[in-house]
Protein backbone atom coordinates (compact mmCIF):
# COMPACT_ATOMS: atom_id res chain seq x y z
CA UNK A 1 0.00 0.00 0.00
CA UNK A 2 1.67 3.26 -1.08
CA UNK A 3 1.52 6.37 1.05
CA UNK A 4 -0.04 8.20 -1.94
CA UNK A 5 -2.96 5.79 -2.13
CA UNK A 6 -3.40 6.01 1.64
CA UNK A 7 -3.52 9.79 1.49
CA UNK A 8 -6.03 9.69 -1.36
CA UNK A 9 -8.24 7.30 0.58
CA UNK A 10 -8.24 9.58 3.60
CA UNK A 11 -8.90 12.64 1.49
CA UNK A 12 -11.87 11.05 -0.27
CA UNK A 13 -13.28 10.10 3.13
CA UNK A 14 -13.85 13.82 3.70
CA UNK A 15 -14.38 15.25 0.20
CA UNK A 16 -16.26 14.62 -3.06
CA UNK A 17 -13.67 16.21 -5.32
CA UNK A 18 -9.96 17.02 -5.01
CA UNK A 19 -8.50 19.81 -7.16
CA UNK A 20 -5.08 21.41 -7.49
CA UNK A 21 -4.42 24.64 -9.37
CA UNK A 22 -1.31 26.69 -10.04
CA UNK A 23 -0.44 30.33 -9.38
CA UNK A 24 -2.21 31.37 -12.58
CA UNK A 25 -5.41 29.65 -11.44
CA UNK A 26 -5.17 26.81 -13.99
CA UNK A 27 -6.40 23.43 -12.76
CA UNK A 28 -3.56 20.87 -12.84
CA UNK A 29 -5.27 17.93 -11.10
CA UNK A 30 -8.88 16.88 -10.56
CA UNK A 31 -9.93 13.60 -8.92
CA UNK A 32 -13.22 12.33 -7.58
CA UNK A 33 -16.88 12.77 -8.32
CA UNK A 34 -17.75 14.91 -11.33
CA UNK A 35 -19.25 18.20 -10.13
CA UNK A 36 -22.04 18.36 -12.69
CA UNK A 37 -22.34 14.70 -13.65
CA UNK A 38 -21.93 15.13 -17.41
CA UNK A 39 -18.18 14.58 -17.80
CA UNK A 40 -15.41 12.98 -15.71
CA UNK A 41 -13.74 15.21 -13.13
CA UNK A 42 -10.45 14.88 -15.05
CA UNK A 43 -11.87 17.05 -17.85
CA UNK A 44 -11.47 20.06 -15.53
CA UNK A 45 -7.67 19.86 -15.94
CA UNK A 46 -6.30 22.71 -18.02
CA UNK A 47 -9.24 24.97 -17.35
CA UNK A 48 -9.15 28.16 -15.25
CA UNK A 49 -10.29 27.68 -11.65
CA UNK A 50 -11.80 31.12 -11.27
CA UNK A 51 -14.03 30.86 -14.32
CA UNK A 52 -15.61 27.73 -12.86
CA UNK A 53 -17.23 29.91 -10.15
CA UNK A 54 -19.84 32.64 -10.35
CA UNK A 55 -18.94 36.26 -9.62
CA UNK A 56 -19.47 36.09 -5.87
CA UNK A 57 -17.54 32.83 -5.63
CA UNK A 58 -14.62 34.28 -7.57
CA UNK A 59 -14.42 37.19 -5.14
CA UNK A 60 -14.54 34.82 -2.14
CA UNK A 61 -11.80 32.63 -3.63
CA UNK A 62 -9.51 35.60 -4.32
CA UNK A 63 -9.94 36.88 -0.76
CA UNK A 64 -9.18 33.42 0.65
CA UNK A 65 -6.05 33.06 -1.48
CA UNK A 66 -4.81 36.49 -0.44
CA UNK A 67 -4.91 35.46 3.23
CA UNK A 68 -3.83 31.81 2.84
CA UNK A 69 -0.75 30.96 4.91
CA UNK A 70 1.52 28.00 4.02
CA UNK A 71 0.66 24.97 6.14
CA UNK A 72 -2.77 26.31 7.16
CA UNK A 73 -6.21 25.50 5.80
CA UNK A 74 -8.55 28.27 4.73
CA UNK A 75 -11.92 28.88 6.32
CA UNK A 76 -14.79 27.13 4.48
CA UNK A 77 -15.84 28.88 1.26
CA UNK A 78 -19.49 28.42 0.28
CA UNK A 79 -19.67 29.17 -3.45
CA UNK A 80 -21.52 28.29 -6.65
CA UNK A 81 -19.84 26.21 -9.35
CA UNK A 82 -20.92 26.89 -12.93
CA UNK A 83 -21.76 23.93 -15.18
CA UNK A 84 -22.62 23.68 -18.85
CA UNK A 85 -26.16 24.34 -20.04
CA UNK A 86 -26.87 27.15 -17.52
CA UNK A 87 -26.64 24.73 -14.59
CA UNK A 88 -24.87 25.19 -11.27
CA UNK A 89 -24.06 23.46 -8.02
CA UNK A 90 -23.51 24.78 -4.51
CA UNK A 91 -20.36 23.54 -2.82
CA UNK A 92 -18.02 24.07 0.12
CA UNK A 93 -14.28 24.46 -0.53
CA UNK A 94 -11.26 24.34 1.80
CA UNK A 95 -7.87 25.49 0.47
CA UNK A 96 -4.40 24.38 1.57
CA UNK A 97 -0.89 25.41 0.54
CA UNK A 98 2.00 23.08 1.41
CA UNK A 99 4.73 24.81 3.46
CA UNK A 100 7.50 23.40 1.26
CA UNK A 101 5.80 24.21 -2.06
CA UNK A 102 3.99 27.48 -2.64
CA UNK A 103 3.61 26.97 -6.39
CA UNK A 104 0.22 25.27 -6.17
CA UNK A 105 -2.97 25.22 -4.13
CA UNK A 106 -4.77 22.07 -2.97
CA UNK A 107 -8.55 22.26 -2.73
CA UNK A 108 -11.03 19.82 -1.14
CA UNK A 109 -14.63 20.16 -2.36
CA UNK A 110 -17.84 18.92 -0.70
CA UNK A 111 -21.10 19.22 -2.65
CA UNK A 112 -23.85 20.95 -0.68
CA UNK A 113 -26.73 20.28 -3.02
CA UNK A 114 -27.79 18.82 -6.37
CA UNK A 115 -27.20 20.31 -9.80
CA UNK A 116 -29.82 23.03 -10.38
CA UNK A 117 -30.57 25.74 -12.97
CA UNK A 118 -28.25 28.68 -12.41
CA UNK A 119 -29.69 31.95 -11.24
CA UNK A 120 -26.95 34.56 -11.31
CA UNK A 121 -26.51 36.62 -8.18
CA UNK A 122 -25.52 40.25 -8.65
CA UNK A 123 -21.72 40.66 -8.74
CA UNK A 124 -20.02 40.30 -5.35
CA UNK A 125 -23.25 39.60 -3.47
CA UNK A 126 -22.55 37.16 -0.64
CA UNK A 127 -24.39 33.90 -0.11
CA UNK A 128 -26.20 33.50 3.25
CA UNK A 129 -23.38 31.33 4.63
CA UNK A 130 -20.72 33.75 3.46
CA UNK A 131 -22.65 36.65 4.99
CA UNK A 132 -22.77 34.92 8.37
CA UNK A 133 -19.06 34.15 8.10
CA UNK A 134 -18.33 37.81 7.29
CA UNK A 135 -20.40 38.92 10.29
CA UNK A 136 -18.55 36.39 12.45
CA UNK A 137 -15.19 37.88 11.44
CA UNK A 138 -16.43 41.41 12.10
CA UNK A 139 -17.72 40.58 15.58
CA UNK A 140 -14.97 38.22 16.73
CA UNK A 141 -11.97 39.91 15.14
CA UNK A 142 -10.11 43.03 16.28
CA UNK A 143 -11.57 46.44 15.58
CA UNK A 144 -15.33 46.75 15.56
CA UNK A 145 -17.35 46.51 18.77
CA UNK A 146 -20.69 44.66 18.51
CA UNK A 147 -22.72 47.70 19.50
CA UNK A 148 -21.17 49.72 16.65
CA UNK A 149 -22.63 47.33 14.06
CA UNK A 150 -26.10 46.58 12.79
CA UNK A 151 -27.70 44.16 10.35
CA UNK A 152 -30.40 45.43 8.03
CA UNK A 153 -32.84 43.14 6.21
CA UNK A 154 -34.21 44.70 3.03
CA UNK A 155 -37.26 43.29 1.24
CA UNK A 156 -37.56 44.32 -2.43
CA UNK A 157 -41.12 43.40 -3.41
CA UNK A 158 -41.88 43.27 -7.10
CA UNK A 159 -38.32 42.43 -8.15
CA UNK A 160 -39.19 38.85 -9.12
CA UNK A 161 -42.01 40.13 -11.35
CA UNK A 162 -39.45 41.64 -13.76
CA UNK A 163 -38.16 38.17 -14.74
CA UNK A 164 -40.19 38.31 -17.95
CA UNK A 165 -37.55 40.74 -19.23
CA UNK A 166 -34.29 38.92 -18.28
CA UNK A 167 -32.03 41.79 -19.30
CA UNK A 168 -33.96 44.29 -17.18
CA UNK A 169 -34.12 41.80 -14.30
CA UNK A 170 -30.32 41.49 -14.25
CA UNK A 171 -29.83 45.28 -14.54
CA UNK A 172 -32.16 45.97 -11.60
CA UNK A 173 -30.41 43.31 -9.51
CA UNK A 174 -27.10 44.96 -10.30
CA UNK A 175 -28.39 48.38 -9.25
CA UNK A 176 -29.95 47.06 -6.03
CA UNK A 177 -26.79 45.13 -5.21
CA UNK A 178 -24.61 48.20 -5.82
CA UNK A 179 -26.75 50.34 -3.51
CA UNK A 180 -26.64 47.76 -0.70
CA UNK A 181 -22.93 47.01 -1.06
CA UNK A 182 -22.11 50.70 -0.92
CA UNK A 183 -24.08 51.03 2.33
CA UNK A 184 -22.40 48.00 3.95
CA UNK A 185 -19.63 48.33 6.49
CA UNK A 186 -16.78 47.58 4.10
CA UNK A 187 -18.38 47.94 0.69
CA UNK A 188 -18.81 44.18 0.24
CA UNK A 189 -20.81 42.85 3.22
CA UNK A 190 -24.20 42.52 1.54
CA UNK A 191 -26.00 39.26 0.74
CA UNK A 192 -29.00 38.10 -1.23
CA UNK A 193 -30.94 35.67 0.97
CA UNK A 194 -33.95 34.95 -1.26
CA UNK A 195 -35.44 36.25 -4.52
CA UNK A 196 -36.66 39.41 -2.82
CA UNK A 197 -34.81 39.64 0.49
CA UNK A 198 -31.34 41.04 1.10
CA UNK A 199 -29.22 41.56 4.21
CA UNK A 200 -26.23 43.78 4.90
CA UNK A 201 -23.83 44.48 7.74
CA UNK A 202 -23.49 48.21 8.33
CA UNK A 203 -22.41 50.79 10.90
CA UNK A 204 -25.09 51.31 13.54
CA UNK A 205 -24.87 55.12 13.25
CA UNK A 206 -25.43 55.07 9.47
CA UNK A 207 -28.84 56.69 9.06
CA UNK A 208 -29.16 56.74 5.29
CA UNK A 209 -32.56 55.82 3.85
CA UNK A 210 -31.77 52.47 2.28
CA UNK A 211 -35.36 51.86 1.21
CA UNK A 212 -35.36 55.12 -0.74
CA UNK A 213 -32.01 54.32 -2.40
CA UNK A 214 -33.25 50.89 -3.51
CA UNK A 215 -36.49 52.41 -4.86
CA UNK A 216 -34.38 54.88 -6.86
CA UNK A 217 -32.40 51.93 -8.27
CA UNK A 218 -35.65 50.43 -9.53
CA UNK A 219 -36.97 53.72 -10.95
CA UNK A 220 -33.74 54.08 -12.96
CA UNK A 221 -34.96 51.02 -14.89
CA UNK A 222 -38.55 52.17 -15.01
CA UNK A 223 -39.78 49.83 -12.26
CA UNK A 224 -41.58 51.01 -9.11
CA UNK A 225 -40.34 48.66 -6.39
CA UNK A 226 -41.97 48.34 -3.00
CA UNK A 227 -39.14 48.35 -0.47
CA UNK A 228 -39.21 47.87 3.28
CA UNK A 229 -36.46 47.21 5.77
CA UNK A 230 -35.90 46.14 9.35
CA UNK A 231 -32.84 46.92 11.44
CA UNK A 232 -31.08 44.84 14.07
CA UNK A 233 -28.57 46.70 16.20
CA UNK A 234 -26.11 44.10 17.48
CA UNK A 235 -26.03 44.62 21.26
CA UNK A 236 -22.70 45.02 22.99
CA UNK A 237 -24.24 43.76 26.24
CA UNK A 238 -24.36 40.17 24.95
CA UNK A 239 -21.35 38.03 24.09
CA UNK A 240 -20.56 38.05 20.34
CA UNK A 241 -21.05 34.26 20.16
CA UNK A 242 -24.59 34.66 21.50
CA UNK A 243 -25.35 37.45 19.04
CA UNK A 244 -24.01 35.35 16.17
CA UNK A 245 -26.11 32.34 17.11
CA UNK A 246 -29.27 34.44 17.27
CA UNK A 247 -28.46 36.02 13.90
CA UNK A 248 -27.84 32.61 12.33
CA UNK A 249 -31.20 31.35 13.56
CA UNK A 250 -32.93 34.45 12.18
CA UNK A 251 -31.24 34.08 8.78
CA UNK A 252 -32.12 30.38 8.64
CA UNK A 253 -35.74 31.31 9.34
CA UNK A 254 -35.65 33.76 6.42
CA UNK A 255 -34.58 30.94 4.11
CA UNK A 256 -37.39 28.57 5.09
CA UNK A 257 -40.54 28.24 3.01
CA UNK A 258 -42.64 31.33 3.62
CA UNK A 259 -39.73 33.19 5.18
CA UNK A 260 -40.28 35.72 7.95
CA UNK A 261 -42.32 38.87 8.10
CA UNK A 262 -40.13 40.52 10.73
CA UNK A 263 -36.54 39.21 10.92
CA UNK A 264 -35.74 41.85 13.54
CA UNK A 265 -38.36 40.43 15.90
CA UNK A 266 -37.14 36.90 15.18
CA UNK A 267 -33.59 37.96 16.06
CA UNK A 268 -34.71 39.54 19.32
CA UNK A 269 -36.64 36.41 20.27
CA UNK A 270 -33.69 34.18 19.30
CA UNK A 271 -31.26 36.31 21.30
CA UNK A 272 -33.45 36.24 24.42
CA UNK A 273 -33.83 32.48 24.07
CA UNK A 274 -30.07 32.07 23.56
CA UNK A 275 -29.23 34.11 26.65
CA UNK A 276 -31.71 32.09 28.70
CA UNK A 277 -30.35 28.78 27.38
CA UNK A 278 -26.78 29.86 28.14
CA UNK A 279 -27.67 30.70 31.75
CA UNK A 280 -29.54 27.41 32.17
CA UNK A 281 -26.67 25.43 30.66
CA UNK A 282 -24.11 27.05 32.98
CA UNK A 283 -26.30 26.20 35.96
CA UNK A 284 -26.73 22.62 34.76
CA UNK A 285 -22.96 22.19 34.44
CA UNK A 286 -22.23 23.88 37.75
CA UNK A 287 -24.73 21.67 39.58
CA UNK A 288 -23.73 18.55 37.58
CA UNK A 289 -27.38 17.98 36.56
CA UNK A 290 -26.56 15.48 33.84
CA UNK A 291 -25.82 11.76 33.83
CA UNK A 292 -23.15 9.61 32.28
CA UNK A 293 -24.09 6.41 30.49
CA UNK A 294 -21.44 3.89 29.54
CA UNK A 295 -21.07 1.99 26.25
CA UNK A 296 -18.51 -0.83 25.95
CA UNK A 297 -15.61 -0.90 23.50
CA UNK A 298 -14.41 -4.45 22.90
CA UNK A 299 -11.54 -6.33 21.32
CA UNK A 300 -12.98 -7.42 17.97
CA UNK A 301 -11.08 -10.72 18.00
CA UNK A 302 -12.03 -12.15 21.39
CA UNK A 303 -14.92 -9.89 22.49
CA UNK A 304 -13.20 -8.82 25.72
CA UNK A 305 -14.17 -5.34 26.93
CA UNK A 306 -11.21 -2.95 26.78
CA UNK A 307 -12.95 0.16 28.15
CA UNK A 308 -16.22 2.14 28.14
CA UNK A 309 -17.08 5.48 26.56
CA UNK A 310 -18.81 7.91 28.95
CA UNK A 311 -21.74 9.52 27.11
CA UNK A 312 -23.65 12.52 28.45
CA UNK A 313 -27.41 12.26 28.99
CA UNK A 314 -29.67 15.20 29.86
CA UNK A 315 -33.12 15.38 31.45
CA UNK A 316 -34.52 18.45 29.66
CA UNK A 317 -32.09 19.46 26.96
CA UNK A 318 -33.07 17.02 24.24
CA UNK A 319 -30.52 15.10 22.19
CA UNK A 320 -26.89 15.22 23.37
CA UNK A 321 -25.53 16.11 19.92
CA UNK A 322 -27.79 19.16 19.59
CA UNK A 323 -27.10 20.30 23.15
CA UNK A 324 -23.34 20.03 22.77
CA UNK A 325 -23.38 21.86 19.45
CA UNK A 326 -25.15 24.70 21.22
CA UNK A 327 -22.52 24.65 23.98
CA UNK A 328 -19.73 24.90 21.41
CA UNK A 329 -21.46 27.76 19.60
CA UNK A 330 -21.86 29.68 22.88
CA UNK A 331 -18.30 28.99 24.09
CA UNK A 332 -19.62 26.96 27.05
CA UNK A 333 -18.12 23.62 26.07
CA UNK A 334 -14.88 23.82 28.07
CA UNK A 335 -16.70 23.87 31.40
CA UNK A 336 -18.88 20.99 30.29
CA UNK A 337 -15.95 18.90 29.05
CA UNK A 338 -14.28 19.32 32.43
CA UNK A 339 -17.52 18.46 34.27
CA UNK A 340 -17.76 15.20 32.29
CA UNK A 341 -14.13 14.40 33.13
CA UNK A 342 -14.84 15.18 36.81
CA UNK A 343 -17.76 12.73 36.87
CA UNK A 344 -15.72 10.08 35.07
CA UNK A 345 -12.80 10.40 37.49
CA UNK A 346 -15.22 10.16 40.42
CA UNK A 347 -16.59 6.94 38.92
CA UNK A 348 -13.07 5.54 38.46
CA UNK A 349 -12.29 6.32 42.10
CA UNK A 350 -15.32 4.40 43.37
CA UNK A 351 -14.59 1.32 45.44
CA UNK A 352 -14.34 -1.80 43.32
CA UNK A 353 -13.67 0.09 40.07
CA UNK A 354 -10.03 -0.91 39.83
CA UNK A 355 -10.46 -2.72 36.51
CA UNK A 356 -12.70 -0.07 34.92
CA UNK A 357 -11.29 2.06 32.06
CA UNK A 358 -13.24 5.08 30.77
CA UNK A 359 -13.03 7.37 27.73
CA UNK A 360 -14.29 10.97 27.82
CA UNK A 361 -14.66 13.42 24.95
CA UNK A 362 -12.99 16.79 24.64
CA UNK A 363 -13.85 19.41 22.04
CA UNK A 364 -11.16 21.17 20.05
CA UNK A 365 -12.45 24.38 21.65
CA UNK A 366 -11.39 23.11 25.09
CA UNK A 367 -7.85 22.50 23.84
CA UNK A 368 -7.42 26.11 22.70
CA UNK A 369 -6.10 27.04 26.16
CA UNK A 370 -4.35 25.42 29.11
CA UNK A 371 -7.29 25.30 31.52
CA UNK A 372 -8.78 21.94 30.53
CA UNK A 373 -5.52 19.98 30.70
CA UNK A 374 -4.38 21.69 33.89
CA UNK A 375 -7.69 20.99 35.62
CA UNK A 376 -7.80 17.37 34.44
CA UNK A 377 -4.29 16.77 35.80
CA UNK A 378 -5.32 18.44 39.05
CA UNK A 379 -8.40 16.18 39.30
CA UNK A 380 -6.20 13.09 39.02
CA UNK A 381 -3.16 14.33 40.94
CA UNK A 382 -3.97 12.38 44.13
CA UNK A 383 -4.75 9.15 42.29
CA UNK A 384 -2.14 8.76 39.55
CA UNK A 385 -3.23 5.15 38.97
CA UNK A 386 -6.57 6.50 37.70
CA UNK A 387 -4.75 8.31 34.89
CA UNK A 388 -3.76 4.97 33.38
CA UNK A 389 -7.46 4.03 33.23
CA UNK A 390 -8.58 7.25 31.55
CA UNK A 391 -8.78 8.03 27.82
CA UNK A 392 -9.42 11.43 26.24
CA UNK A 393 -11.06 11.41 22.79
CA UNK A 394 -10.50 14.57 20.74
CA UNK A 395 -13.65 15.27 18.73
CA UNK A 396 -13.87 17.02 15.36
CA UNK A 397 -17.08 18.95 16.03
CA UNK A 398 -15.02 22.13 16.40
CA UNK A 399 -11.69 22.34 14.56
CA UNK A 400 -8.52 22.93 16.55
CA UNK A 401 -7.41 26.52 15.98
CA UNK A 402 -3.74 25.75 16.76
CA UNK A 403 -2.92 22.03 16.42
CA UNK A 404 0.73 22.52 17.47
CA UNK A 405 -0.26 24.14 20.77
CA UNK A 406 -2.99 21.53 21.32
CA UNK A 407 -0.43 18.77 20.75
CA UNK A 408 1.75 20.14 23.55
CA UNK A 409 -1.25 20.07 25.89
CA UNK A 410 -2.16 16.52 24.87
CA UNK A 411 1.49 15.50 25.33
CA UNK A 412 1.20 16.55 28.97
CA UNK A 413 -1.76 14.18 29.37
CA UNK A 414 0.08 11.30 27.71
CA UNK A 415 3.16 11.88 29.85
CA UNK A 416 0.90 11.58 32.89
CA UNK A 417 -0.40 8.21 31.60
CA UNK A 418 -3.71 9.37 30.08
CA UNK A 419 -4.25 7.92 26.61
CA UNK A 420 -5.42 10.14 23.73
CA UNK A 421 -7.64 9.07 20.81
CA UNK A 422 -8.82 10.93 17.70
CA UNK A 423 -12.61 10.55 17.59
CA UNK A 424 -14.97 10.42 14.57
CA UNK A 425 -12.10 9.98 12.10
CA UNK A 426 -13.34 10.24 8.50
CA UNK A 427 -16.44 12.31 9.25
CA UNK A 428 -14.88 15.59 8.15
CA UNK A 429 -11.78 17.23 6.75
CA UNK A 430 -10.01 17.88 10.08
CA UNK A 431 -9.34 14.24 11.04
CA UNK A 432 -6.35 13.73 8.77
CA UNK A 433 -4.96 17.11 9.88
CA UNK A 434 -5.19 15.86 13.48
CA UNK A 435 -3.43 12.63 12.56
CA UNK A 436 -0.54 14.56 11.04
CA UNK A 437 -0.17 17.06 13.86
CA UNK A 438 -1.24 15.30 17.07
CA UNK A 439 0.67 12.55 18.88
CA UNK A 440 -2.04 10.07 19.89
CA UNK A 441 -2.54 6.43 20.84
CA UNK A 442 -5.49 5.40 18.68
CA UNK A 443 -8.00 6.47 16.03
CA UNK A 444 -11.78 5.91 16.13
CA UNK A 445 -13.32 5.50 12.68
CA UNK A 446 -16.61 7.39 12.41
CA UNK A 447 -19.73 5.22 12.34
CA UNK A 448 -20.92 6.78 9.08
CA UNK A 449 -18.15 4.85 7.31
CA UNK A 450 -18.93 1.60 9.13
CA UNK A 451 -22.68 1.36 8.52
CA UNK A 452 -23.21 -1.25 5.79
CA UNK A 453 -19.60 -0.81 4.71
CA UNK A 454 -19.23 -4.50 3.88
CA UNK A 455 -21.53 -3.87 0.89
CA UNK A 456 -19.85 -0.59 -0.07
CA UNK A 457 -16.55 -1.16 -1.85
CA UNK A 458 -15.47 2.48 -1.61
CA UNK A 459 -16.03 2.72 2.16
CA UNK A 460 -14.24 -0.59 2.62
CA UNK A 461 -11.26 0.74 0.67
CA UNK A 462 -11.17 3.95 2.72
CA UNK A 463 -11.22 1.95 5.97
CA UNK A 464 -8.45 -0.27 4.65
CA UNK A 465 -6.35 2.82 3.90
CA UNK A 466 -6.98 4.20 7.40
CA UNK A 467 -5.98 0.90 9.04
CA UNK A 468 -2.80 0.60 6.96
CA UNK A 469 -1.79 4.17 7.75
CA UNK A 470 -2.46 3.72 11.47
CA UNK A 471 -0.46 0.47 11.46
CA UNK A 472 2.51 2.34 9.96
CA UNK A 473 2.23 4.83 12.85
CA UNK A 474 1.78 2.12 15.54
CA UNK A 475 -1.73 3.34 16.37
CA UNK A 476 -4.69 1.23 17.45
CA UNK A 477 -7.91 1.46 15.43
CA UNK A 478 -11.46 1.49 16.84
CA UNK A 479 -14.61 1.21 14.72
CA UNK A 480 -17.85 2.87 15.81
CA UNK A 481 -21.40 1.68 15.09
CA UNK A 482 -20.68 -2.05 14.81
CA UNK A 483 -24.14 -3.61 14.77
CA UNK A 484 -23.88 -7.01 13.09
CA UNK A 485 -21.68 -10.08 13.36
CA UNK A 486 -20.93 -9.83 9.63
CA UNK A 487 -19.64 -6.30 10.15
CA UNK A 488 -17.42 -7.44 13.05
CA UNK A 489 -15.89 -10.24 10.96
CA UNK A 490 -15.24 -7.90 8.02
CA UNK A 491 -13.52 -5.39 10.32
CA UNK A 492 -11.36 -8.12 11.82
CA UNK A 493 -10.33 -9.12 8.29
CA UNK A 494 -9.27 -5.51 7.61
CA UNK A 495 -7.22 -5.39 10.80
CA UNK A 496 -9.39 -3.13 12.98
CA UNK A 497 -8.53 -3.70 16.66
CA UNK A 498 -11.61 -2.66 18.63
CA UNK A 499 -15.30 -1.99 18.08
CA UNK A 500 -18.19 -0.10 19.64
CA UNK A 501 -21.87 -0.51 18.85
CA UNK A 502 -25.14 -2.26 19.57
CA UNK A 503 -23.60 -5.64 18.75
CA UNK A 504 -21.69 -5.35 22.02
CA UNK A 505 -24.10 -3.32 24.13
CA UNK A 506 -26.17 -0.17 24.47
CA UNK A 507 -25.12 2.73 26.71
CA UNK A 508 -26.25 1.93 30.27
CA UNK A 509 -26.37 3.86 33.53
CA UNK A 510 -23.71 1.56 34.98
CA UNK A 511 -20.85 -0.15 33.12
CA UNK A 512 -21.82 -3.78 32.45
CA UNK A 513 -18.57 -5.68 32.29
CA UNK A 514 -19.85 -8.83 30.60
CA UNK A 515 -17.49 -10.90 28.49
CA UNK A 516 -17.78 -11.82 24.82
CA UNK A 517 -19.87 -10.23 22.05
CA UNK A 518 -23.60 -9.89 22.56
CA UNK A 519 -25.87 -11.50 19.93
CA UNK A 520 -26.20 -9.32 16.85
CA UNK A 521 -29.17 -6.99 16.62
CA UNK A 522 -29.74 -3.95 14.48
CA UNK A 523 -31.68 -1.45 16.54
CA UNK A 524 -30.56 1.87 15.10
CA UNK A 525 -28.00 4.52 15.87
CA UNK A 526 -27.17 5.97 19.25
CA UNK A 527 -27.04 9.73 19.52
CA UNK A 528 -24.36 10.67 22.00
CA UNK A 529 -21.52 13.04 22.73
CA UNK A 530 -18.96 11.09 20.74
Amino acid sequence: MTSRSQLLGLAFAAADLLVEFDRDGMITLALGSSPCGTKPAETLVGKPMFKRLDGGGQAELRRALAGLQPGRRSDPLHVTLLCEGNLSRRLMMRLFRLPEDDSGISCAVIYEGPVTPYEALPPSMLSPDAFLERTHRALMGPGEEPDSLAVTFVDVLGLAETREDPAKYVRIQDRVASALREASVDGSSAARLTDERYALLRHADDRRDLADEVREAGLAEGVDLEVCGSDIELPGTAAPVQVLRALRLAVESCLKDGGLERPDLAFTACLMKTLEEADQFRAMVRQRRFDLHFQPIVDLTDGEITHFEALARFDKWGGPAETLRMAEELALIEGFDLAVADKAVTRLNRAGAGSLHLAVNVSGVSLAGDAYVQNLLRLTARTPAVRRRLIVEVTETATLADPAAANLRLAALREAGIRVYIDDFGSGSAGFDYLRKLSVDAVKIDGSLITDFEADARSRQVISHIVDLCRSMSLKVVAERVETEACRLALVELGVDMGQGYLFGKPTAEPIQSRGPIAARRVGTVEGWG
